[in-house]
């Protein structure tokens, strides 16, 4: 699997797990401005996006919340229902209206651990995704909050 980090599932994970995955799949829609998760809450489940856009984005003590990236197309939205302890880090607002496909945190949890190769491949996906989405928190918050000039991201 050669995939990068970032890819969506369809390239990311071999064609017999995408389609083990999409056979729990369920279709919803969210209009602009609702919110799919608050930082903190129970992480019960996970999308990937078909249509339209999802802010991800953190809570920030006296200031408005950071938006720390925007999600599209195919896109993984949350990672927190993978590690423990199922908490979600982010929150994430439709950004417009959105349709995606739902998949239950817990029944994808249990597949994986019964199937190993599964369950390897979505953590590939899902930590690489995570590696990119950490990096991009990092830098957003500098961007935002860092005096000019602070020095580079090393």
């Amino acid at each position: 699997m050669n995939a990068p980090a970032t890819a969506s599932m369809l390239r990311a994970l071999p064609a017999e797990h995408r389609h083990r995955l999409m056979r729990f799949a369920r279709e919803v829609s969210f209009p602009q401005g609702a919110r799919l998760f608050e930082e903190g809450d129970r992480a019960d489940r996970f999308w990937i996006i078909r249509t339209g856009t999802v802010a991800l984005d953190m809570h920030v003590p006296g200031r408005r919340a950071a938006v720390i990236e925007t999600l599209g197309h195919n896109e993984l939205i949350g990672w927190s229902w993978l590690f423990a302890p199922h908490a979600w880090h982010l929150g994430a607002e439709a950004t417009s209206p959105v349709r995606a496909y739902e998949f239950d945190a817990t029944t994808i949890r249990s597949m994986c651990q019964d199937d190993a190769a599964l369950g390897q491949s979505v953590a590939l996906w899902v930590g690489g995704i995570l590696a990119h989405r950490l990096c991009s928190a990092r830098t957003r918050l500098l961007d935002l909050y860092a005096p000019y000039g602070s020095g580079s991201l090393r």
